[in-house]
């Protein structure tokens, strides 16, 4: 499942893409059975569509349907983050310390990054933000939909631009990481907003 959740990530097998299962078997050389599992696996994940009697689709894309993923990305993180502030203690400062020193010693505007190592620091980062609330639930909601954003974020981050126009940080991570072990909820729940609001309108612009 993971080699074709890759190529969709990485726009190998484009949005609207008809998904063969031999072809996918010779792609990626292993049996149909390992195959239509992933392709079940990846639909319940909204990776991939299925329609009756028709075959099976890479899930297509939309602005409308990437600002429905924000706003409920921004539900959930708005009440992870004050429950986290309120609840988190010495480990989750740790951790939060320690993701953003790996996410920082990458540059994801340099042309020979690897992004898929950037897109992992970068999730960890805003997960450890969030991690204090002890919310199981609302945690794995969030993982969900932080996943389907992940998406659109390589469909944009794999076009070819100057460096001017790559995803540039402006010391976002480090604010919000300084807000977040203030336990400054207003200022900490700002930030977040005003930095993905920034990362989704740079994409509704390659969509």
């Amino acid at each position: 499942m993971e080699m074709i959740r890759q190529d969709i990530l990485l726009g190998e097998l484009a949005p609207g893409q008809k998904l063969v299962v031999a072809e996918l078997k010779a792609r990626y050389d292993v049996g149909a059975s390992p195959i239509r599992e992933a392709l079940v696996q990846l639909s319940w994940k909204k990776y991939v569509i299925f329609a009756p009697q028709k075959g099976c689709w890479v899930a297509p894309v939309s602005v409308a349907e990437l600002e429905e993923l924000f706003e409920a990305s921004q539900l959930l993180t708005q009440t992870l983050l004050s429950q986290a502030i309120d609840q988190g203690g010495e480990a989750w400062e740790l951790n939060i310390l320690t993701s953003f020193h790996k996410l920082s010693r990458l540059n994801p505007a340099e042309q020979d990054i690897d992004f898929n190592e950037w897109e992992k620091r970068h999730s960890e980062f805003h997960l450890a933000l969030l991690d204090g609330s002890q919310s199981t639930v609302m945690l794995e909601l969030y993982r969900e939909v932080y996943e389907q954003i992940e998406r659109y974020r390589h469909i944009w981050a794999s076009q070819t631009r100057c460096y001017e126009e790559h995803y540039h940080n402006h010391g976002e991570h480090e604010a919000m990481m300084k807000a977040v072990l203030s336990r400054d909820i207003q200022t900490a729940q700002t930030l977040l907003r005003n930095h993905s609001q920034r990362a989704i309108e740079m994409i509704k612009t390659y969509l």
